[in-house]
């Protein structure tokens, strides 16, 4: 069985995810070959990372703009088509040929809408599993042509039954997260500790009061990682005797095991690496659309608050509910619930009866359509 899992890297959780998607399922079969394959890269070549980079910019200096595009298509009826289809079409079909996959797996909405088309016009019955990578409704990632949806929680799931997905394709998994995140250990320590990451994205103050302050948190360590911001570091680093400093690091998961909180930005892969490894998430205010929505997210479910703006309000926030036990033993219990009400095993389990020929909920309708070819010409 060839399974294909489709990405981009608008932001690394939509990447992220299709890997922890692939790791899982090579993890579970044998006889199951798996590609992970960014659409960019392949159908412009070097030309992606151009494109990737002016998201960046539009996303860090144009949020406005990109926050108003993406409002405008939130409640638009009917399935989204894809940019530049025609290209993207022909290529398509070559990665079709190429690849021969038995099941598609994405977790892109670009990607969905293409393959959703595809699957249309060429009359294939390919299995198409879209994974959302936020928590998020959005009708970018809504086609009429998903056999599944795997999704953050029962209230997105809600959300689709009520723009007209079938009850029996969506399937609750959470975001996907490397497995080291689903361990729940606590390591050793005395003390509270904290964990702040984004630094590597620019996102912590840059005031040295909000540093000092952290520093002055009675009974607190705090870990910063800074990514590969190495101003920062250089800035942090054996400055604060009461504050770690971590430059880049694919250990994460070890810092969550020996914290009591997480500071982050609202994305959808970091929320669900903190609900996995049952931490109560504190966030910096959003900017981005889907961000604003993931912090919307945390404050309902009562995992964790939005911290305020301003340096010394933030600080004396966070000072607040590091010495409130009562506090943050209610955060864990509500991150706990939100954890056993989703299924990380969705993708296994999915992947499992297609490979066996058991799976039927969520077929789409039969349709009578030109072949590939005939479509890329439409």
């Amino acid at each position: 069985m060839n399974v294909l899992v489709l990405t981009g890297r608008f932001g690394m959780g939509h990447f992220s995810a299709a890997k922890t998607l692939a790791e899982e399922i090579c993890a579970q079969f044998d006889d199951v070959n798996v590609t992970v394959q960014d659409i960019f890269d392949y159908t412009i070549g070097t030309a992606a990372d151009k494109l990737y980079s002016a998201y960046a910019l539009l996303a860090d200096k144009g949020a406005p703009i990109y926050n108003l595009y993406y409002k405008l298509g939130e409640n638009q009826r009917g399935a989204v088509r894809p940019p530049f289809y025609h290209y993207f079409a022909a290529k398509l079909v070559q990665l079709m040929d190429a690849a021969q996959p038995d099941l598609i797996v994405s977790t892109l909405p670009f990607c969905s809408q293409l393959v959703s088309r595809y699957k249309e016009r060429g009359h294939s019955d390919i299995p198409l599993i879209t994974c959302i990578t936020d928590v998020s409704s959005h009708r970018e990632w809504i086609n009429p042509h998903t056999n599944v949806y795997l999704v953050a929680c029962d209230s997105i799931r809600q959300s689709l039954i009520e723009k007209g997905v079938s009850p029996e394709r969506i399937l609750i998994s959470g975001i996907p997260v490397k497995e080291q995140f689903h361990s729940a250990l606590r390591a050793p320590r005395t003390g509270k500790r904290l964990l702040i990451m984004g630094g590597g994205l620019g996102l912590l103050p840059k005031s040295r009061s909000f540093y000092q302050g952290l520093n002055d948190l009675k009974g607190v360590t705090t870990t910063i990682i800074t990514g590969n911001n190495h101003e920062l570091y250089q800035k942090l680093h054996g400055k604060y005797p009461h504050i770690e400093v971590v430059g880049y690091t694919d250990q994460v998961y070890r810092y969550m095991q020996q914290a009591d909180v997480v500071i982050s930005k609202p994305g959808g892969i970091t929320l669900f690496e903190t609900v996995f490894s049952e931490l109560p998430i504190l966030v910096f205010a959003p900017f981005l659309q889907q961000e604003v929505k993931n912090a919307g997210f945390i404050q309902k479910q009562q995992i964790g608050l939005v911290l305020p703006k301003k340096p010394q309000r933030c600080v004396a926030e966070i000072g607040r509910i590091m010495s409130d036990e009562r506090q943050l033993r209610t955060l864990r219990q509500n991150v706990r619930r939100l954890k056993q009400s989703v299924d990380p095993q969705a993708i296994v389990k999915t992947v499992s009866q297609y490979r066996t020929g058991t799976y039927r909920p969520g077929q789409p309708a039969a349709v009578s359509y030109p072949a590939a070819a005939q479509w890329v010409a439409q």
